[in-house]
C-alpha cells in the first residue's frame, strides 16, 4: 500500500510539470501577438510585379457596350537608405503593358515589344528603366515622390516627329495615368496594409487609402489576419470604394467626364514575415454607376452612361 502509494505522488507529480508546460503553450500561444510592418535592407531591391484585367460595360443609347482591358507592369525598388521609420527608395519600371480590346478597337502596347514603327510601345520602352525616387515608411504609406514628371517629359524628348499638341495630350493623358498622385495610389494599395498596433491571430484594423486614376476613389479597407505559419502572414480582407464626391471632372479626347461609381474590393494577401513585403496578393475589384458627359459639341445635349467595372489583380514579388 505505502509502495502504491509513494507510485501515485511520483505519477501525479510527473504529470502535473506536463499539464503546466502545456497550459503555458497554450496561453502563449493564445497571447502571441505581431507588429507586421516593411522591415527592409539597405542596398536590397525588392520587386512588385501586377497584372490586372478588367471588363467595363456600359449602356449607350439602350445598347450594351464593353471593353475588355489587360495591364501589366514589373516595378524595382532599390532601398537606399533607411531614416528614422521610412525608407529612402530608387524606383523604375521593368516593363508596362497594356491591352484595350472591345466596340471594334484594338489597342496593344508593350514595352518589351522590339519595333520601331510601334510608337506607342516604343514610348513605354522609353519609360522602363529610369529610375525616380519614393520614400515609403514602415507602415507602407508614401510621403514622397520625386522626379517622376521628369522622366514622363523625358519620354517625349525622343518623339518630335509628333506635332506638339498632340505631344501634350498623351503627356497630360500619362500624367494622369502614371503621374506622382496615380502611382501613389498604385503603390500604397499593395503595402500600405499594416496596423497600428500589434495583433494577434483574427484580430482585425481598418486602413483608409485612396487611388487617383482614372479618378479619385476613396478606398476603406477591413484586414484581419487569418493565419500566421512558416515565413508568412495570411491577410483577408474586405472593403468599400467610392469616387470622392469633389473631385474634378478628367478630360479625356477634349471631353470633360465625371465619374460617379461605388463598390467592393476583396483581397488575400500572402506578406512574408521578414521583410513585410507582399509576397502574393490575390484582389476582386466591382464597381457601378454612372459616367456623364456635360452638354458639349461633340455630344450635344450631354449624356448619362450606365458603368460597371470588374477588375481581377495579381501581384507578386517575382
Amino acid at each position: 500500500m505505502f509502495t502504491l502509494y509513494i507510485f501515485k505522488e511520483i505519477n501525479i507529480s510527473m504529470k502535473f510539470p506536463l499539464i503546466g508546460l502545456l497550459l503555458f503553450a497554450v496561453s502563449y500561444c493564445a497571447a502571441q501577438k505581431f507588429k507586421p510592418a516593411l522591415n527592409l535592407t539597405t542596398g536590397k531591391t525588392y520587386y512588385m510585379v501586377s497584372k490586372s484585367s478588367s471588363t467595363i460595360a456600359q449602356l449607350l443609347n439602350g445598347q450594351g457596350n464593353g471593353f475588355n482591358t489587360e495591364a501589366t507592369y514589373k516595378m524595382a525598388f532599390k532601398v537606399i537608405e533607411a531614416i528614422d521609420t521610412a525608407y529612402n527608395m530608387e524606383v523604375s519600371y521593368q516593363s508596362i503593358s497594356l491591352k484595350l480590346q472591345g466596340s471594334g478597337v484594338s489597342v496593344e502596347m508593350d514595352s518589351q515589344k522590339n519595333d520601331p514603327q510601334d510608337i506607342p510601345s516604343t514610348m513605354m520602352a522609353a519609360m522602363t528603366n529610369k529610375p525616380f525616387k519614393i520614400t515609403i515608411t514602415k507602415k507602407g504609406r508614401i510621403t514622397a515622390i520625386e522626379n517622376i514628371e521628369r522622366m514622363i517629359n523625358g519620354v517625349f524628348d525622343n518623339f518630335q516627329q509628333i506635332d506638339t499638341a498632340k505631344r501634350q495630350q498623351v503627356k497630360g493623358q500619362l500624367m494622369k495615368f502614371l503621374g506622382a498622385d496615380a502611382l501613389k495610389g498604385t503603390i500604397e494599395a499593395e503595402t500600405a496594409i499594416f496596423p497600428d498596433k500589434a495583433i494577434a491571430e483574427n484580430d482585425k484594423w481598418s486602413v483608409k487609402t485612396s487611388l487617383e486614376s482614372p479618378v479619385k476613389t476613396n478606398v476603406l479597407t477591413n484586414y484581419q489576419l487569418t493565419s500566421v505559419a512558416g515565413n508568412y502572414y495570411q491577410v483577408y480582407s474586405e472593403g468599400t470604394m467610392a469616387t470622392d464626391k469633389d473631385t474634378k471632372p478628367v478630360l479625356i479626347n477634349g471631353l470633360s467626364i465625371s465619374y460617379y461609381l461605388s463598390g467592393t474590393t476583396i483581397s488575400y494577401i500572402t506578406i512574408d514575415k521578414a521583410t513585410g513585403w507582399i509576397s502574393q496578393v490575390k484582389s476582386k475589384q466591382a464597381m457601378k454607376g454612372t459616367m456623364r458627359i456635360p452638354d458639349d459639341p461633340q455630344v450635344p445635349g450631354g449624356m448619362t452612361i450606365p458603368l460597371t467595372v470588374s477588375t481581377d489583380i495579381v501581384t507578386t514579388d517575382k
